[in-house]
């Protein structure tokens, strides 16, 4: 739905599975295999992902200013349940998050980039479009930080035109 590149580092990841559904048309790429696969997930692990993606969406929401669209897990309830490890490069001796060996990968790989955005201060730019028909998950670049659609040309002028059509 959105023109906006993609969110930085680990948060690429976020995004994309808050992206996996479009809420306008209902259509799920976590119901093929080729859109469970991006995500190295099995089919039987597919209610999981749903249940992360939602939770997240809600998060996102939340960076916006705005309620969670349903009730969901908390996000924080499903990332204590994420196996991982703190690596140290020895070349330079950068620390990082990494996810731990069996487990839940895509979990565990949620909780490091979301642990990683927070360290970055980038984890509240990434926000959830306020239009209730598309939610898209998108990063906000504006300087002040108070982006509101995924899109201008699409969800900020539709909100636009029905705004202007009320008065």
């Amino acid at each position: 739905m959105s023109e906006r590149s993609a969110a930085p580092g680990d948060l690429a990841l976020v995004e994309a599975l808050v992206n996996t559904l479009d809420v306008e048309s209902g259509a799920d790429t976590l119901d093929t295999a080729e859109g469970r696969a991006r995500f190295g997930i099995a089919e039987g692990e597919a209610a999981h992902a749903r249940e992360l993606r939602e939770s997240l969406r809600a998060a996102l929401l939340a960076h916006a200013g705005h309620p969670p669209h349903r009730a969901v897990t908390p996000l924080s309830d499903l990332l204590a349940a994420a196996p991982l490890l703190v690596t140290v490069d020895a070349h330079d001796g950068a620390a990082r998050l990494a996810p731990a060996a069996g487990g839940a990968p895509l979990l565990a790989r949620t909780a490091a980039a979301v642990a990683q955005a927070l360290v970055e201060g980038t984890w509240t730019r990434l926000k959830a479009c306020e239009a209730v028909t598309c939610h898209w998950a998108y990063y906000d670049r504006s300087p002040a930080g108070r982006g509101r659609w995924c899109s201008m040309q699409v969800c900020g002028a539709r909100a636009k035109m029905r705004r202007y059509r009320s008065k």
